[in-house]
């Protein structure tokens, strides 16, 4: 039986092995060797190390993302961009004025965005997240509703009720993340459940905002949530590739990026 990746400690190495790899989609153990300075020998120890953890797919010469059907486990996704996150979050809330409600949905960036929330005054927020529910419930100003329906392991809540709860509502901003952004500007993600409260969301809020770091645009999970367009505002730490800044200036989509220009996506 494969030990839980939760109860394993991924070396910095390793992390960055990740991150590349979700970057580029596919990487050589050549490149790989090359960018770190170590033997190929090396590296495809890490590989195998890290394809037994379910984190990649080994290809012949090298290293690919592991599933489009499957996410990471939450703690590995805590870390990974971990101060990206910190960077767009910080933006978001910078966005959001006092006295607004919100939706804010499942993610971990969408829990850093929490975190960023806490020194406003008199928000009222209706999540189906419950770390962003203790992350703030603890501030007096704040009036902070959870959705019922059905716990997953990362206390993210799903289901039918969820999504009968959240369409009672209709608030000024809904803030969601998302786990993909294909070339066409397709949002994607894992668990169709989870789609469906998104888009319940996006249905009741005046204006919506993705909070995306830049490795989402080379994830393409297999649940679709929605077109690019149907977004207010787009959050990210990279200018993004040419296609997507396509797709967003054709739906007049407004673009907040966090890193200077010469930080962008790869084309």
């Amino acid at each position: 039986m494969k030990t839980r990746i939760s109860q394993l400690k991924l070396s910095p190495r390793h992390l960055e092995i990740i991150e590349m790899t979700k970057k580029n989609g596919f990487l050589s153990t050549e490149e790989l060797s090359r960018s770190f300075n170590v033997t190929a020998q090396t590296i495809r120890r890490d590989i195998n190390e890290l394809c037994e953890k379910g984190l990649l797919r080994r290809y012949h010469g090298g290293a690919g993302l592991a599933s489009s059907v499957a996410n990471v486990d939450y703690p590995t996704r805590q870390v990974l961009n971990h101060e990206e996150k910190i960077r767009i979050a910080r933006m978001v809330a910078n966005y959001i004025p006092d006295n607004a409600s919100l939706f804010i949905n499942i993610g971990t960036t969408t829990e850093e965005i929490a975190k960023a929330l806490r020194d406003h005054k008199n928000l009222r927020v209706i999540t189906n997240n419950l770390n962003v529910a203790s992350l703030l419930c603890d501030n007096p100003n704040f009036e902070v509703i959870v959705a019922g329906g059905v716990v997953r392991g990362d206390r993210g809540v799903i289901g039918e009720s969820t999504m009968d709860f959240v369409r009672q509502f209709k608030v000024d901003y809904g803030i969601i993340g998302i786990s993909g952004i294909d070339e066409d500007g397709t949002l994607l993600d894992f668990d169709y459940r989870e789609v469906r409260v998104a888009q319940a969301i996006i249905e009741n809020a005046r204006q919506v905002v993705l909070a995306a770091d830049h490795t989402k645009f080379s994830c393409n999970p297999m649940v679709r949530l929605c077109h690019i367009s149907e977004i207010d505002a787009l959050f990210t730490d990279r200018q993004p590739p040419e296609s997507i800044l396509a797709e967003l200036a054709k739906a007049k989509v407004e673009l907040h990026v966090s890193e200077p220009a010469e930080e962008s996506f790869p084309q």
